[in-house]
């Protein structure tokens, strides 16, 4: 099998490699397409050379090619996706409790089950209801997804917020109602500590993953609304505004550390990819192929207007 390492700064190689040997209760898949994900890119930017090489890739979408011998539920031709590693190759071996299938008709680019499936996740320790205001801050891919997954909840209100025209405009396409520069948010959208909050908001998902973007996310919950941090928040200090505490707002970490848990978000996306509920065709915007691992990051650290979400295809 073939599988891109990383060897130093923003520089990967293919190599050449035996095929792994899946255990009894995993599965080997032929990789058919993996996401390249923000999470790794701090990773791809600092590898130090003199570590040994790096294998990243995790958001895979494959065909069983060999099956374990206590992994018999699964079968050699099987369209999955799941939680794994070293997906940044033409094979993959993947624990068979840890995937589920693809939905009948849709191309495997479009059902990487990890991505959506920590959206799902996040979003659900939030008691999103009918009829509540949500705003999302930051509509790069994370932020996207979300509109389409709140969208379905029928919100009375749904503004999406991101300084890039563009992103604006997909997020209306999506689902948004309304959509905004961070600069340009009405006022009567953010809010003080006063009691006031016919026109702000009952929940607010943060998919920026910068500080800033966070700021702007705090001032739009209401007294007692919920703010959702989605995004990011990788290196230093996060700061929060303290008006939240003075708010009484709930705030949620949308990280989830739990592989049930993601798994059982990850069936509910897979569901709705099935039912045209929740769609990747309009988030991946670019393809790679395995030698071009370096191009990809580089897309995705850019993040020009035509950017939203890069896929490999090895």
């Amino acid at each position: 099998m073939r599988i891109s390492r990383l060897i130093g700064p923003a520089t990967s190689e293919v190599v050449e490699v035996d095929d792994p040997t899946p255990g009894a209760a995993q599965v080997l898949v032929e990789v058919l397409a993996c996401g390249v994900c923000t999470s790794d890119l701090g990773a791809w930017l600092n590898h130090d050379p003199a570590k040994p090489p790096l294998r990243l890739g995790h958001e895979i979408a494959g065909r069983v090619i060999a099956v374990g011998s206590g992994a018999a539920h699964w079968k050699v031709g099987d369209l999955v996706t799941g939680l794994g590693g070293d997906g940044f190759a033409t094979c993959a071996v993947m624990d068979a409790d840890a995937i589920l299938p693809i939905p009948h008709g849709i191309e495997p680019a479009y059902a990487l089950g990890e991505p959506v499936a920590c959206l799902e996740e996040a979003l659900s320790r939030t008691g999103i209801e009918p009829g509540g205001r949500v705003a999302v801050t930051g509509l790069g891919f994370m932020g996207l997804g979300l509109v389409q997954l709140a969208a379905r909840h029928a919100p009375a209100l749904l503004i999406g917020v991101d300084p890039d025209p563009d992103r604006r405009r997909r997020a209306l396409a999506l689902g948004a109602h309304l959509a905004f520069h961070p600069d340009a948010v009405p006022d009567r959208y953010r809010a003080g500590s006063t009691p006031e909050t016919e026109s702000r908001f009952d929940l607010v998902l943060e998919a920026t993953g910068a500080t800033p973007g966070l700021k702007t996310a705090g001032s739009l919950v209401r007294p007692f609304g919920t703010l959702c941090v989605v995004g990011y928040h990788h290196s230093g200090d996060a700061m929060m505004d303290m008006e939240l505490w003075y708010k009484a707002a709930t705030i949620v970490n949308g990280f989830c550390p739990d592989r049930r848990r993601t798994l059982v978000a990850m069936a509910t996306a897979l569901d709705l990819i099935a039912a045209r509920r929740f769609s990747y065709a309009p988030l991946i915007t670019h393809r790679f192929s395995l030698g071009q691992v370096d191009a990809a990051f580089r897309a995705l650290r850019e993040a020009g207007p035509d950017f939203v979400k890069a896929v490999l295809i090895p």
